[in-house]
């Protein structure tokens, strides 16, 4: 004789008004371990001639075996005359659920419905996924341990669980270690209003996938090592074939930035007036060296300063997110991709976490790159290398040892915002991606101005006074004089800072400088009408202008509301724009691109493109309510573990790679 495993059933004790006259006069129906049913707790009341609750299942029985057990049903009425109704209690069919069975059940705000899933031994996490044929109303799904009474009301289903509101779809990853029992209630609430804002269980991954993504994603960047080791191996070999034909080439030639327009734009000691906050290094490193180096690696020791001192903070912050996540069980907190959010430990959505660690390997391979350049040229210096010590712009390899920081450092904070995306914290993502593009115009800036030091210090207070802005318009982002404001500062800075560089720093900013350039207008175009001194200058200034009054005008009349990705989509065009510019005037001054700096360009070009289309797929968005950004949440795509926007952070680390290589052998070819 075979036994068959014990299964749970349930009951729904279901009431209908049968007469017109009764939808005045409310009933108040109460069972047995089950909480009064309150509806119309809301500003406005609704009437419901239908009610139905399902109440709690005390034990498991046998499928085949008899059990009895005894219901009170409780009716009051404040009706003055005799009420009509209907009961009935009937016995809920597939009121377990399986696994890969796609159930289809219906549920009103007076009409909750809950179902019981039990874990196969063979399976450790599920995923509970839910989908309306329908957008609205509004539903809360929670996931509630075996206990009675169930929290299933609108005003109590947030007290017990997890949970997450949804509109069309949700999905709740659930593991087996959370729940002793080995099973749980899936719970679905409709909501009276739509104000605060189908069901199939597939299995979730197992542990070996979690093993599987995080070699693949150790490999893929070591992989970059390892090409790292044969370009240099290559380098090596070439480079002593070189050495034994040294002694036989002429004197080395100048090595200075030949995309200079205009001789006089440099070397001249006139230039150097009152309002440069420069520093000139000198011309020969063997002179001075100590200083040099000095002045060089401020920024470098600047940058792990700050990028410690901004770090420690906002790993606290989301440490703090995610225990409330997980103590309150309030999953509309953070924007995960929950069709897509793999929890390992406490953190929710650890593969959002581990696609970042190509930030933090390459930065550190960048580092490398750049240490290796460096201990090259010092070599150099002291075996007294004539073109070394007396030929070439100055050596700057501090402001490279600053962005390999900074993009190890934008893997850490994209990491932090990751373990619970939101509104209030989506500028961590952010902040060190303006230290980057900074960081890169400024090297551009000194690569073509190669007998000018900026000062670290004011350079990190100008992405300082970045940052802030970027906080103000988290926090203004919807005031529209906020906007005009903004977009009046960004067209002074442009106009400003572009007058700075178009004449080197020699035109005096003070009351004074709107009569100047009226003079300068009336004498040079309306007088005589003659051609900008520097033509190729001022293509750049007319261009990059043209750029920053289109983003201005566009964040006023649109006025977004993810105002750190506007701001850094400013930072990129300029970014670009210069770069662009710095590699055409190569170009033009007949200068050949090396094969190695010209794969780095396409595959720059290339990666970007592929990088944006990914991240433009935008698989969740704190920029609407929780229940509608899990209307966009898609499957994973790669290993069945990462979505889209985890191959955004692989591609968007290799293509902030790639761009610091251009930048970097450009420069010290």
């Amino acid at each position: 004789e075979t036994t068959r495993k014990p299964q749970s059933y349930g009951l729904n004790c279901e009431v209908k008004n049968t007469l017109e006259k009764n939808k005045r006069t409310p009933f108040l129906f109460y069972s047995e371990c089950q909480i009064l049913l309150c509806v119309g707790s809301y500003q406005r009341n609704y009437n419901y001639t239908e009610v139905s609750r399902t109440l709690c299942p005390s034990e498991s029985v046998p499928m085949n075996g008899s059990s009895e057990q005894i219901v009170f049903i409780n009716v009051a009425s404040m009706a003055p005359y005799d009420a009509h109704y209907q009961l009935q209690v009937t016995k809920i069919k597939n009121f377990q659920l399986s696994m890969d069975t796609t159930f289809t059940f219906t549920a009103s705000p007076s009409q909750p419905q809950y179902f019981l899933y039990q874990f196969p031994p063979d399976v450790d996490s599920v995923i509970v996924r839910v989908i309306s044929k329908t957008i609205y109303p509004c539903s809360v799904v929670s996931i509630q341990d075996i206990v009675c009474p169930v929290y299933d009301l609108d005003y109590n289903v947030e007290f017990n669980g997890v949970y997450q509101s949804m509109t069309k779809q949700a999905a709740l990853t659930v593991q087996k270690k959370d729940f002793p029992s080995k099973q749980f209630f899936v719970v679905f609430v409709i909501k009276p209003e739509d104000y605060t804002c189908g069901s199939s269980i597939p299995p979730s991954i197992q542990g070996t996938v979690y093993i599987h993504a995080i070699l693949f994603s150790f490999l893929t960047f070591f992989s970059f090592y390892l090409g790292a080791l044969v370009v240099g191996f290559v380098q090596y070999i070439s480079g002593g074939q070189e050495l034994s034909t040294l002694d036989r080439r002429p004197p080395c030639g100048s090595d200075t930035d030949s995309s200079v327009e205009e001789e006089s734009d440099f070397d001249t000691m006139p230039e150097i007036e009152s309002n440069k906050n420069v520093i000139r290094t000198k011309v020969s490193l063997a002179n001075g060296f100590c200083i040099f180096i000095r002045i060089c690696f401020v920024f470098c020791r600047n940058i792990i300063t700050i990028a410690v001192f901004y770090a420690l903070p906002v790993v606290q912050l989301v440490i703090t997110y995610q225990t409330v996540v997980n103590i309150t069980g309030n999953q509309d907190i953070c924007y995960y991709n929950f069709l897509c959010a793999h929890p390992l430990g406490v953190l929710s959505a650890f593969n959002n976490i581990l696609s970042n660690i190509g930030h933090m390997l390459l930065g550190i391979l960048f580092l490398l790159i750049v240490l290796c350049r460096d201990l090259l040229h010092r070599r150099s210096l002291e075996m007294k290398d004539i073109c070394a010590m007396e030929y070439g712009i100055p050596k700057h390899f501090g402001l490279f040892y600053a962005m390999g920081v900074a993009l190890m450092m934008e893997g850490v904070l994209s990491a932090c915002y990751h373990v619970c995306p939101n509104y209030t914290n989506f500028q961590f993502d952010t902040s060190f991606m303006y230290m980057i593009a900074g960081l890169c115009m400024l090297k551009l800036y000194q690569t073509r101005h190669p007998d000018i030091n900026a000062s670290a210090y004011s350079a990190y207070a100008s992405f300082a006074v970045v940052i802030c802005l970027a906080v103000l318009g988290v926090v203004f982002g919807k005031n529209v004089w906020f906007w005009v404001l903004f977009s009046i500062i960004h067209v002074v800075a442009s106009l400003g800072l572009s007058t700075q560089i178009y004449y080197m720093g020699r035109f005096k900013i003070d009351l004074g400088i709107f009569r100047r350039i009226a003079i300068v207008l009336y004498t040079d175009y309306i007088q005589q009408c003659s051609r900008p001194m520097y033509m190729d200058r001022m293509i750049l200034l007319v261009v990059g202008n043209l750029v920053n009054w289109s983003f201005a005008i566009f964040g006023l009349v649109y006025r977004p509301r993810d105002f750190a990705s506007y701001m850094l989509g400013i930072f990129i065009c300029n970014l670009l724009l210069y770069l662009a510019f710095y590699v055409i005037m190569k170009l033009r001054s007949s200068e050949k691109l090396l094969p190695f700096p010209l794969f780095c360009i396409v595959a720059t070009a290339v990666v970007w493109a592929a990088a944006l289309y990914f991240f433009f797929q935008n698989p969740s968005s704190w920029e609407e309510t929780p229940a509608q950004s899990r209307e966009k949440n898609r499957p994973c795509i790669l290993l069945g573990f990462f979505d889209d926007h985890d191959i955004w952070h692989f591609l968007s680390a290799a293509a902030l790679f790639f761009s610091f290589l251009v930048r970097f052998f450009l420069i010290t070819k």
